[in-house]
């Protein structure tokens, strides 16, 4: 599992286990969180020092995370719709709010005591308090990512989808680019539609494109095209 995804699920459960509430006095796990006591915790979890390196809060975590190795990608995002996103990107405004967005048109992120207030009982009493929710522009200051693209990252049913390329399966230029998609696409409706399944690196990869990693739409095609072709290229 990849960092990305290690604490973008990190985040995820402890949203779904009401024994972590929010709470701005108590908010480093034990048991409860705020906003950016969850962000910070999850990412450090994974090993990205963060913490390490000075983020504490929203007002400072902006230089914490470039530092290591999140980069700004703000202006690729089309923050009113949230068109551009990725799974694991951090949606930061300083002394403000911060929250991870977790694919298919959706964030995690610890909200408000069960009060209505920055503090309460210990644990999620509304089960509102840590949770996953609807995307929306807070508005949002920075998006931040963190890039994975060594090898060592690199998906493997990513990897087999490029060899078949390299081997012509899909084709050349545009064709390539249609083709991919749609061999992705037949898959993530097969299993939607709980029919028979390949069963091979297509199936992973509709499985990761079913929790929003690929994004939607155009958007989706061209973010599978583009980790096959820079994969493709890797191994050539």
């Amino acid at each position: 599992m990849s960092k990305v995804e290690n604490y973008t699920q990190q985040a995820i459960d402890i949203a779904n286990n009401n024994k972590h509430g929010y709470s701005q006095y108590n908010r480093w796990g034990n048991p409860d969180y705020d906003c950016s006591g969850l962000v910070i915790t999850v990412v450090q979890n994974t090993g990205i020092p963060v913490k390490t390196n000075g983020a504490t809060y929203t007002g400072n975590m902006y230089q914490p995370f470039l530092k290591s190795g999140f980069k700004n990608i703000t202006s690729s995002i089309n923050l009113r719709t949230g068109a551009g996103l990725k799974r694991g990107d951090v949606l930061l405004t300083p002394n403000s709010h911060v929250e991870i967005y977790i694919g298919n048109g959706k964030n995690v992120g610890a909200r408000i005591s069960e009060r209505g207030t920055i503090h309460g009982k210990g644990g999620d009493q509304t089960g509102q308090e840590i949770r996953t929710h609807s995307y929306y522009n807070k508005p949002w200051k920075y998006v931040l990512r963190y890039p994975e693209s060594d090898s060592s990252t690199v998906d493997k049913s990513i990897t087999l989808l490029a060899k078949d390329v390299i081997r012509g399966i899909y084709g050349n230029g545009n064709s390539r680019k249609e083709n991919l998609y749609r061999s992705v696409q037949s898959e993530v409706n097969n299993i939607l539609n709980k029919r028979k399944l390949k069963n091979n690196y297509v199936t992973e990869i509709a499985k990761k494109v079913i929790q929003g990693k690929y994004g939607n739409g155009e958007n989706r095609k061209n973010n599978i095209y583009k980790a096959v072709q820079k994969e493709v290229n890797r191994l050539l």
